[in-house]
């Protein structure tokens, strides 16, 4: 197929590069000129594992290609999916001005059919407001439909996800546009669950704040093991094991991140409100996000004492692992809390930093964790990584100045980290 991708951020450049993959005729678009020019040389803006080599492959293939040329790439595509950001407004609704643009000028270029299907997170009746706009701006009798294929990527592992997905939603309001979505996304062999066009944007914000839920729901949980010398490991491994809760997104912790949760659910929570629901459940789950930095920071404060003047070094920037994503990272509250009281700051992670420069002041970035751990006075983890995990403590343990570590992500066996000499807080594990 033909298809035009709006939009080249985290969404719309890996939805490009794997549909380019299947075989699809692939054009990439996006307004940011120097974005498009380093993607035309196969260097992606994101970090994200095996997306640089998708991109060259499908270069290679010509099945590939970028444009800032949005006019160009409508009337050369039979499937047009807009990918476009949909940042919050300060009372957490999503501001859809990019969503609108692009549905005017695709408007005024629909020159055959043309199947326009939302790919960025947007309200419910949002797909009902593009088909208005299409309709007041295109030309009398213009051919389109417009669909909704919320996208489910994990930073960190979104080629995969994309291959190898749950279930692909399709909100589609005619049998032409269900046909052409259900043949591209044939090739992935996935449970294919087709719905109308509310009820598929519904599914993304019910999805996302359903997963939130659970992460707040076991936070609230440490808090309550931290207060009672429980193990907050063995009782997610406890619930987990039930079939009918599952093992996934029940690691406490200093709360999520990233672009996705907590703007959906700042997003569900005012769509919800707008219609008549005050969805009470949801801003506890908001509530119990944000509280878990307090808990964290208090957690700091007792295992060194004062902080004024203290060095504390901090491992891992980015909102989670495998992504060099620092929006909505705690990390970025964490590290302003404690310069606020005095502390000097060093981090290190192994992708975040030059996005972290632009973010971070007053912090000395280091050249690896090593370097971070050298006259500190106490270690963070604020991000899981893999290599974090693998460090040889005992050579930590000699650069410390004392031997702390206050974990967020609970990525080391306590006892272990406590024979060796360590002062060890974790989140809700004795």
């Amino acid at each position: 197929m033909k298809i035009a991708v709006v939009g080249s951020g985290y969404v719309g450049l890996v939805s490009g590069a794997c549909f380019a993959n299947l075989g699809n005729e692939v054009i990439s678009v996006d307004i940011d000129k120097s974005k498009i020019a380093s993607l035309k040389k196969g260097i992606p803006p994101i970090y994200e594992p095996g997306l640089e080599e998708l991109i060259r492959h499908n270069m290679k293939r010509k099945t590939l290609s970028f444009t800032t040329d949005l006019r160009s790439a409508v009337r050369r595509s039979d499937v047009i999916f807009i990918a476009v950001g949909t940042p919050p407004r300060p009372n957490g609704e999503a501001d859809l001005s990019y969503v609108e643009d692009v549905a005017l000028t695709i408007a005024k270029e629909i020159n055959r059919y043309k199947l326009i299907v939302e790919k960025s997170t947007v309200p419910v009746q949002t797909g009902e407001r593009i088909a208005q706009t299409l309709r007041r701006a295109a030309k009398k009798g213009a051919d389109f439909d417009v669909a909704s294929n919320p996208e489910f990527l994990r930073e960190g592992s979104a080629v995969r996800d994309f291959r190898n997905p749950d279930r692909v939603i399709l909100g589609v309001e005619s049998k032409r546009a269900e046909k052409i979505l259900c043949e591209l996304y044939k090739p992935l062999k996935a449970p294919i669950v087709v719905t109308d066009l509310k009820s598929a944007e519904i599914i993304k914000h019910a999805s996302n704040s359903f997963l939130a839920t659970k992460i707040s729901f076991m936070n609230a949980i440490s808090r309550i093991c931290d207060a009672t010398n429980a193990d907050v490991e063995q009782v997610a491994q406890g619930i987990g094991l039930d079939k009918r809760i599952g093992k996934d997104f029940l690691n406490a912790g200093i709360g999520f991140g990233g672009f996705c949760f907590p703007k959906d659910l700042a997003a569900f929570i005012r769509i919800s409100e707008k219609l008549g629901y005050d969805f009470e459940l949801l801003k506890a789950v908001e509530r119990i996000n944000e509280g878990q930095k307090a808990v964290f920071l208090k957690k700091v404060e007792e295992a060194i004492w004062n902080i004024p003047s203290k060095v504390i070094g901090v491992l891992g920037l980015s909102f989670k692992p495998n992504t060099d994503d620092m929006r909505y990272a705690p990390s970025v509250d964490i590290i302003a809390a404690l310069q606020e009281q005095g502390a000097r700051i060093k981090a290190f992670d192994p992708h975040a930093m030059p996005k972290a420069k632009a973010l971070l002041k007053n912090v000395q970035f280091c050249k690896d964790s090593y370097a971070v751990c050298k006259g500190s006075d106490c270690l963070l983890i604020l991000t899981e990584w893999d290599e974090f995990k693998e460090l040889d403590l005992a050579r930590v343990k000699k650069l410390l100045r004392q031997p702390v570590i206050v974990d967020g992500r609970n990525i080391y066996d306590p006892k272990r980290v406590r024979d060796m000499g360590f002062k060890y807080v974790s989140m809700g594990r004795p």
